[in-house]
């Protein structure tokens, strides 16, 4: 056996794992953090794992339109989407924009981990982006 060829599968395979554990740890982190950050904000935590509809309810925790769905997977203003819902996101439980950028946008197996099994709790700030609702109150 040619041992160049063997020490090469060793270096990949070693690699490999080098790389995935920390990525899988890195996902279960979000995942976990994002399913109790989305309970917090009363919507289901099961949200967090069904593509597309957790796009959705972040839109939905940082009152923004559904509608955003559609620009999110534009390019470049996908980007300034998901900035603009990170930081009202944070402003809804009382972080700062600085929090709302690198916690919560930059390092979000960081972020939401705190927002959902920290001491903060979802407050919706009113600051007139949403309509309000049409419906008749009741008396």
């Amino acid at each position: 056996m040619n041992t160049e060829s063997w020490w090469d599968a060793y270096a990949a395979w070693t690699s490999a794992w080098y790389v995935s554990i920390p990525s899988l740890v890195i996902a279960v982190l979000q995942i976990a953090g994002t399913w109790a950050t989305f309970r917090k904000a009363g919507r289901p935590g099961w949200a967090a794992i069904v593509p597309f509809y957790n796009a959705y309810t972040y839109l939905k925790v940082g009152q923004k339109p559904g509608w955003w769905l559609i620009l999110w997977i534009l390019p470049i203003v996908g980007l300034v989407i998901t900035i603009i819902t990170a930081l009202a996101i944070a402003r809804n439980f009382g972080r700062s924009a600085l929090f709302g950028v690198v916690g919560l946008w930059f390092f979000p197996f960081v972020g939401y981990p705190i927002l959902g099994w920290g001491s903060d709790t979802y407050r919706p700030v009113d600051d007139g982006s949403i309509p309000p609702s049409t419906a008749p109150q009741p008396a």
